[in-house]
């Protein structure tokens, strides 16, 4: 992204990139999935330390992103390979549709305050594309008005997502399984082209292939 000249074009990309990365749509069946045996007020809860703990690591990773590429000699293009290929393995997952889990299996006593930590604030809400998007982002913002959008998108997608798990039992009233299913698996196919997209784009920025192949 090239942040020398921020217009709409700029902010409306990057809003739908954070919606992917850290938008409520990857994370909404795992969180029911996690949480069905809770009651309404310990579902916010865990829904309010969700959306704090992928708030505060995006921001902490846009701060340092670039800090830590530096650090470390990673590329951009590695960062894009790699998000990638995490993101490819996710969203396999949420394409294959829902496993039954074996008759036999005994469910262990689940910790709302760890659950809320992981899986689902990383890397279900804030997963590979957001983690890959913020950290590259980092690199390219050159001015504090470029830096002020990008924490302003940030904050204003942690909002909706607070909104949403905040009322979560609201919707899911709303929600039809069969029709949840299917979007699910909907969604994982698109994810997974997203992922071949960012695995293709950090192979051109590696100079791999040639840079008409994204094109």
């Amino acid at each position: 992204m090239d942040f020398t000249v921020i217009n709409a074009a700029l902010i409306g990309n990057l809003l739908l990139l954070l919606l992917i990365g850290m938008g409520p749509k990857i994370a909404l069946v795992p969180f029911l999935e996690k949480t069905h045996a809770f009651d309404a007020e310990t579902k916010a809860r865990i829904g309010r330390q969700m959306v704090m703990a992928a708030l505060i690591t995006a921001l902490l990773l846009f701060a340092t992103g670039a800090l830590l590429m530096r650090l470390l000699h990673i590329t951009g293009g590695a960062v894009a390979v790699a998000g990638g290929i995490i993101l490819a393995l996710l969203a396999i997952k949420m394409a294959a549709g829902p496993i039954e889990k074996p008759h036999g299996e005994i469910e262990l006593p689940v910790d709302p305050a760890k659950i809320a930590i992981f899986p689902l604030a990383v890397p279900y809400l804030l997963n590979p594309v957001g983690i890959t998007v913020i950290i590259l982002v980092s690199a390219e913002v050159s001015s504090i008005a470029g830096a002020a959008v990008v924490v302003a998108l940030i904050l204003l997608v942690a909002a909706f997502d607070y909104l949403v798990f905040t009322n979560i039992d609201v919707l899911a009233k709303r929600m039809k399984p069969a029709s949840l299913v299917v979007s699910e698996i909907v969604f994982g196919i698109l994810l997974t082209a997203v992922a071949v997209q960012l695995f293709v784009t950090g192979l051109a920025k590696l100079g791999i292939i040639s840079a008409d192949v994204i094109h």
